[in-house]
Parts: structure tokens; C-alpha cells; sequence
């Protein structure tokens, strides 16, 4: 057990294949560059059965390596900077930030990339009693921030460079939305922030449970209280000056590689690499619904961008290559999964045909849901497994969006017929 904790640290975890392994790469923002790409497509080429699947939370994965190979891939995404420390375990996990196309983006992606520096290998925060979440986003039209453990959203006041602070969200079998636990946090009192609700959750929280049990335990003014104390030591500390200066969104300089159902082929990778380097400023951005997004570099040219996304692969034109369809791995290779994700989301797709496009789209393997159901217009979740005259089979329960922050399941326990025919009266 404790052999796995480290390999887990590490951003390892095993397959549901015996002897097989998957490696999550931490990226901060979600943010890889061309030469960083390359060296995970070069990876997984060798390692990975030619395929990387994309996360919901901007990370990248390589599945199918064996106790021999992991090494190795540590040491060789290392050379180019990836780090994977804290990727998965007890530790502050990859920062992400849904907001890679808003105004004042960069500066967004800016405190991400300090808030992972500041984490990633810091070892008095890897001994937390489970993964612990930190998401930036933009505004709060996304609901992202509500399902982290703590979520930052720029002040509802208005103030540049200050900050309100959600704490305690998160999906899985218990879905609670987080609350607001600090109005108007100035930046550089974000980490301290962090560092004090991170200490919190880790002295008064069981192993294995996350920020939100210990809410429901002590509740949020009592957690409020132990982690501000004297509100004004966070509120008042100095803000850095400029780093939230409005940039307007330019979507004409904005380019999106659709990748169904997160799974993208490392040929793939290196074609959309060496089209960000030619167009782009040699960066890429693994979005929360598992694309990938380029920006063209100031005078880049647009026509032959496209032309190039076009001939790799990625020329958006059937709906299985522009519907928003998050999935996680499912029984393909997880422990946890209960249904062959993948093969569903296509069914779906080829079952809605256009239709598809109208909606936002996840499936989760099992109800950890790692793929965000609950943020969808439609929402898949594999519940269970029962035993038919076929053997052995899904169920699946179907969510839609209602009164409350999060989607809420209107049917329960279908048969994969049965889901079909109940996405298509959507």
C-alpha cells in the first residue's frame, strides 16, 4: 500500500489491466508548449499504444506503461519540464483555469502558474487526507468554481487584482456546491489562503475524505473561522499592481482542435505541435471539455492555420468532431469504470447526428464522475453494473440541468437502449 501511495504522489495510478500503468502529466493552466508536446507524443508512441487521453481538468495522460517503463517517461518528460508531483494522492493537484479564452486570461494563467510552482513538490502540503483541488476561473458563469476545493473567481466588486474565494465543492457520489467562504482577497494573500485552509483540512480531516466532510462536520462558519480568524489579515495584505489588466477576447485569433471524447493519437499531437510553433507561439492549452485551444501569434495567418488543422485531422466537420462530449476513461483502462465510456459517447453522438450539437455532453465510467456530469446540459453517469441473461451489464442514469447549481438526474438506472432513446427526445 504504501509502494502505491508513492507511485500516486507521483501521478501514477494502476490500470484495471494488471501490470499496467497510467501517468498523469501535470500541466498548470493546462498550458504545454510545442516542445514539451512533441516529448509526450514521442512517449506515448513508444509506450502508450500511440494514444493520450486529454482531462477534464486540463492534465494529459499515458496509459498501458509497466513497472519498467515509469521511470524512464519521469525522467524523460522531466527534461522538458514536466513534473508530475502531487499529479494524483493526497496533494494539491494541477491548478486549472477555465477561462483560457476570456479577457484578462493571461494574467488568470499567470496566478495558476505561481499557485503550481508554489505546490508542486512542496512537502508540507502531500500528506493531505485526499486530493485537494484549486481552480481559477474567469467568471462564475461556468459553475467550475463551485466543484473545487477551492475555487477563485476575480471579486464580484470589481476590484482589480482581488479575488472571492469558494471553498469545499466537488462532485463525485456526493455532489455539494461549494460556498463563499472570502470576498475580495487580495492576490498575493491567495497562497497564504490556501496554505491555511490546505493545514485545516489536513488536522482535522480522516484519511480519505475530502474538504467537503469536514464542512459538513464542523460547518462554514466554524471552518471560516479557524482558517481567517482576524478577517483582516487577509483582506488588507498589499495587491500586485497591473496583473489584471482587461485584454479583450479576440476569437478571430483563436483556434480549437476538437478531440472526441479526449483521446487523442500522438501523430495527432505532434500535427497540432508543429502547427502552433508554425501559427501559434509554439503553445497549446488542454481545455476543461478535453480540446485544444491555440492562439495565432500577432500577424499569423488564419487561412493557412485552418489548412493545416484541416490536413491534420481536425477539420470540424461532422458533429462527432465538434460536439462538446466530456468522457472519462471508463472500463477502457480504469479501475473505477463501469461501462466503455468511449463507445457510448459515440453512440450517443451517432444516435443525436446534428442534434448533438445543440448540448453539452459528459459521461462518467462510474460516479466518481471525473467527467463533470453535473456541469453538462447532459449528463451520463454509469451507476452500477447488474447481471442479465446477457451476462453482465451498465446502467446508466441520465442528468439534466435544473433548479439547483448542479444537473440532477431525471432517469434512473437505463439500460444503454434505453439511454439512447432517452437522449434522443431531448
Amino acid at each position: 500500500m504504501t509502494v502505491e501511495k508513492n507511485l500516486r504522489l507521483e501521478g501514477i495510478y494502476p490500470q484495471r489491466q494488471k501490470e499496467f500503468y497510467m501517468q498523469r502529466v501535470k500541466l498548470p493552466a493546462g498550458i504545454i508548449s510545442a516542445e514539451q508536446a512533441l516529448k509526450v507524443a514521442q512517449l506515448a508512441e513508444r509506450f502508450a499504444k500511440g494514444l493520450v487521453h486529454l482531462t477534464t481538468r486540463g492534465s494529459i495522460e499515458l496509459h498501458w506503461l509497466t513497472e519498467g517503463d515509469l521511470e524512464f517517461v519521469a525522467g524523460q518528460l522531466a527534461m522538458v519540464g514536466l513534473y508530475n508531483r502531487g499529479a494524483c494522492g493526497g496533494a494539491v493537484r494541477g491548478v486549472v483555469c477555465g477561462s483560457l479564452a476570456a479577457a484578462g486570461a493571461p494574467a488568470l494563467e499567470a496566478l495558476v502558474r505561481r499557485i503550481h510552482r508554489h505546490f508542486t513538490g512542496n512537502a508540507r502540503f502531500e500528506k493531505l487526507p485526499k486530493k485537494f483541488k484549486v481552480g481559477v476561473e474567469a467568471d462564475v458563469s461556468s459553475g467550475r468554481h463551485l466543484i473545487q476545493d477551492l475555487g477563485l473567481v476575480p471579486a464580484a466588486s470589481g476590484e482589480p487584482s482581488r479575488f472571492d474565494v469558494w471553498a469545499a465543492g466537488g462532485l463525485g457520489r456526493e455532489p455539494i456546491p461549494g460556498f463563499l467562504l472570502a470576498r475580495d482577497v487580495a492576490e498575493d494573500a491567495l497562497i497564504p489562503l490556501i496554505e491555511r485552509v490546505a493545514r485545516v483540512y489536513q488536522a482535522n480531516t480522516p484519511a480519505g475524505k475530502r474538504l467537503k466532510h469536514l464542512i459538513r462536520e464542523i460547518g462554514q462558519d466554524e471552518f471560516r473561522l479557524r482558517v481567517l480568524g482576524d478577517a483582516e489579515e487577509i483582506s488588507s495584505a498589499p495587491t500586485l499592481t497591473g496583473s489584471l489588466v482587461p485584454v479583450p477576447a479576440d476569437t478571430s485569433g483563436r483556434l480549437e482542435a476538437h478531440v472526441f471524447a479526449g483521446e487523442l493519437s500522438c501523430q495527432g499531437l505532434v500535427a497540432l505541435a508543429e502547427i502552433t510553433r508554425e501559427y501559434c507561439g509554439g503553445i497549446l492549452m488542454i481545455t476543461g471539455d478535453q480540446n485544444v485551444k491555440m492562439h495565432l501569434s500577432e500577424g499569423g495567418e488564419r487561412e493557412k492555420a485552418v489548412a493545416a488543422l484541416a490536413a491534420a485531422g481536425f477539420a470540424g466537420e461532422s458533429a462527432r468532431e465538434k460536439v462538446i462530449f466530456r468522457v472519462c476513461p471508463g472500463t477502457h483502462e480504469c479501475v473505477m469504470g463501469l461501462s466503455a465510456t468511449r463507445e457510448v459517447a459515440a453512440a450517443v453522438v451517432e444516435q443525436m447526428g446534428e442534434e448533438a450539437l445543440g448540448l453539452t455532453w459528459a459521461i462518467s465510467g462510474c460516479p466518481n464522475c471525473c467527467a463533470q456530469p453535473q456541469l453538462a446540459q447532459a449528463g451520463i453517469v454509469s451507476s452500477r453494473l447488474v447481471t442479465d441473461p446477457a451476462g453482465r451489464a451498465s446502467r446508466f442514469d441520465l442528468y439534466r440541468p435544473g433548479a439547483g447549481p448542479f444537473a440532477e438526474p431525471v432517469q434512473q438506472g437505463l439500460t444503454l437502449p434505453q439511454l439512447l432513446a432517452e437522449v434522443k427526445k431531448i
